[in-house]
């Protein structure tokens, strides 16, 4: 029994999706595959589904109805392994951003060692971060440091989107009261887990800016973060904060 899924939300990533998918496919150890497609114009989901005649038992999809934002897509996941019999739930760009032999230490992080989140982290042992200008990397640095600041976790890179939960996180945080829909949801799914004081642990990776396709990034979502933040902080202090 393949006690793993990496959910992969994916818009548009026509020519990224069939190499990510076989690239984790060839790990030495077994992971399922959960893509989460909204709607993209370039046949992404035709693809999956060409790879699921290959993959029958080990790949599977959701389409949604359109492009509806990063934190809904991993919602939408998130249900759909906790109604399966899966331990580990990984979140994963389809870009190769994040590179899939690194899923292993991040498995080995929650089922080998004591913590119930584990971070593909870019900053804990410095700056791993290629291919991205030094204007972005500043931005992005600054950011999680606002964030750890705000929040007052002990997490380096606070905004990072690589991640397995344990079962049992998913299952305590009411995935129903998740506010944000963009990046801000990666640090609002880390700030409930770390109320809920389950133990979180960093692992250092080499993040790498996408070679194909086009980045997401706006400056909406950007907003998203930089004001939700001190909003859900400032809910927290007084209890009024659903998690």
């Amino acid at each position: 029994m393949v006690d793993a899924l990496v959910i992969i939300p994916t818009y548009n990533e026509i020519e990224n999706v069939e190499r990510i998918i076989k690239n984790v496919f060839s790990l030495q150890r077994d992971f399922h595959i959960l893509i989460v497609d909204d709607n993209s114009p370039d046949g992404t989901a035709s693809e999956v589904e060409k790879l699921q005649l290959v993959y029958p038992e080990s790949l599977f999809l959701v389409k949604r109805k359109g492009k509806l934002g990063l934190g809904t897509a991993y919602i939408s996941g998130f249900k759909w392994a906790l109604e399966r019999q899966y331990e580990y739930v990984f979140e994963m760009d389809a870009d190769f951003s994040h590179n899939p032999n690194d899923l292993i230490r991040l498995y080995n992080a929650c089922a080998k060692g004591t913590s119930q989140v584990a971070i593909g982290s870019r900053y804990v042992t410095g700056v791993n971060v290629v291919n991205w200008p030094m204007s972005r990397v500043m931005m992005s640095w600054l950011a999680s440091k606002y964030v750890r600041f705000v929040t007052g976790m002990d997490i380096h890179d606070t905004t990072a989107g690589f991640i397995c939960y344990k079962r049992e996180v998913l299952e305590k945080i009411n995935l129903d009261k998740i506010k944000f829909v963009g990046y801000a949801f990666q640090i609002e799914m880390k700030f409930k887990a770390y109320l809920l004081k389950f133990k979180i642990k960093e692992v250092p990776v080499v993040f790498t800016d996408r070679t194909r396709g086009n980045s997401k990034m706006s400056k909406g979502i950007i907003s998203e973060a930089v004001f939700g933040v001190i909003k859900m902080k400032f809910k927290s202090l007084f209890n009024r904060y659903e998690i």
